[in-house]
């Protein structure tokens, strides 16, 4: 091999590093935002907010996103309330953050969270019933 091909195949490789360095430095932040444990404290679901839109997790991989803080904060409950009738303790918790701007999307549309959510359980039951 000369030391030219192998001075710029450094170089190439040098700039591939550098290029992916910056492409993590300037990715979006994820800012967790609540979290679905069983009792072994085994992650179950989550929310993380990134580039604006909630983003819900569950079993390790992306369920949905959404730019509706209610809807991805009451599909969470529901599957906590889902596990606990299936005998699985769970605990759920999520920031303030996230609990404010579900409550106040709720209240925008005239309905109370908890409406809300039932609102939500009643639609996709319906669904799941066509």
């Amino acid at each position: 091999m000369s030391t030219t091909s192998k001075l710029r195949r450094d170089i190439r490789r040098r700039r591939e590093t550098q290029a992916a360095n910056r492409e993590a430095a300037n990715a979006s932040p994820v800012e967790p935002h609540a979290e679905l444990r069983d009792q072994q404290r085994t992650l179950l679901a989550g929310i993380v907010r990134r580039d604006g839109e909630w983003v819900l997790g569950m079993d390790g991989r992306i369920a949905g996103q959404s730019e509706s803080a209610a809807q991805v904060l009451a599909l969470i409950m529901q599957a906590g309330e889902l596990h606990e009738r299936k005998g699985t303790p769970v605990r759920l918790v999520y920031s303030d953050a996230l609990r404010d701007a579900a409550q106040a999307e709720a209240n925008a549309q005239g309905l109370s969270f908890d409406e809300f959510k039932d609102a939500l359980a009643a639609k996709m039951a319906a669904g799941k019933a066509n």
